[in-house]
């Protein structure tokens, strides 16, 4: 049975439109990227100023994928003006692997996110999702992107201990987003994008199931984003079992809309650096409507930024997007 999420944008009569990120809020409040990972209160006060501003229906946490391997104890370089990052490796052979410790969730920034999800259901204002990781990801960042790429033809023991532990830890973290009343997390799953359709198949999807089947629930829907993934990790990426997925421009949408269930929701794919950041209104415009226009027949379909809007994005822009779904007829 479908989620209430899945439900609501199936029900509708209008598309639906959102957009992925805190970032493009910052200059609302007059905050740093800095501030806004690191403190729910500044993190709250920018969801509520777009929502305020743009009227959107979903709130999300902040896409801050170097929150988790922080708790792991990885090394993150902070800055005021760039996401946080992931410096240098945590694991680097199998021995680091076996020895490594799934922390608790709620220490360190997971707690700012896990906060603004509670802050932001307690303001009622629409569907909120909280942000995380997904396994493969953060085993990536916890071993190295290229190196976990690698591992799997070469060490597939090694990447699988590591997402073991990544699994067991997205779990517990889901656990926490659904229990301060989020209706659901978005997955970031950006590094199995670069896998094979077969390393897809091995190392992801079968790990996202078992987070979606020990924590979704009617009243909690996992949202499975996956900036890179191309037509060819469609049929893969279904295996997950996720309701929702969300792609980014490297994705045929149209081609994937056609290929999927009407149960199924895609969600997408309009550029968020080409077209949000450095775009005119014209080019929003434009693209918006393309995009509308082609999934007309589709209500399983979520118009969206494909992947997270940049610090600095112009105001205008989203703006734009926002006003254009609204008036689509």
């Amino acid at each position: 049975m479908p989620t209430n999420f899945s439900q609501s944008v199936l029900q509708r009569a209008h598309p639906l439109g959102m957009h992925i990120g805190v970032y493009a809020g910052l200059e609302m409040i007059h905050a740093s990227v800095r501030q806004v990972v690191s403190d729910a209160q500044v993190q709250t006060d920018a969801v509520l100023a777009m929502h305020e501003h743009f009227h959107n229906e979903v709130l999300m946490t902040a896409m801050d994928l170097s929150a988790e391997v922080e708790t792991f104890g990885g090394e993150i370089r902070m800055s005021d003006e760039e996401i946080p990052a992931v410096i240098g490796r945590l694991v680097t052979t199998k021995e680091q692997a076996d020895a490594l410790q799934v922390p608790p969730v709620g220490e360190l920034r997971t707690a700012v996110h896990l906060k603004t999800a509670e802050n932001l259901v307690a303001a009622k204002k629409g569907i909120v999702m909280g942000g995380c990781i997904g396994p493969f990801s953060l085993a990536g960042r916890l071993f190295g992107v290229s190196e976990a790429l690698e591992a799997t033809m070469l060490q597939p023991e090694l990447v699988q201990v590591l997402l073991e532990k990544a699994t067991q830890y997205l779990i517990d973290f889901a656990r926490a987003f659904r229990e301060v009343g989020a209706d659901g997390v978005i997955m970031a799953e950006p590094a199995a994008g670069l896998l094979s359709p077969r390393g897809m198949a091995k190392f992801a999807s079968p790990y996202i199931k078992r987070i979606v089947e020990a924590t979704q629930t009617p009243d909690f829907t996992i949202v499975l984003h996956n900036c890179g993934a191309k037509l060819v990790h469609l049929p893969k990426a279904l295996e997950s079992g996720v309701e929702v997925h969300h792609f980014s421009s490297p994705m045929d949408i149209m081609t994937a809309l056609q290929q999927v269930d009407d149960r199924t929701i895609l969600s997408g794919n309009i550029d968020p650096v080409s077209i949000f950041f450095n775009g005119t209104e014209e080019d929003v415009r434009r693209e918006t409507l393309a995009l509308l226009e082609a999934a007309r027949p589709y209500k399983n379909f979520i118009i969206s930024s494909g992947c997270d809007i940049p610090p600095g994005t112009p105001i205008r822009n989203l703006e734009v997007f926002y006003s254009t779904v609204a008036d689509f007829k």
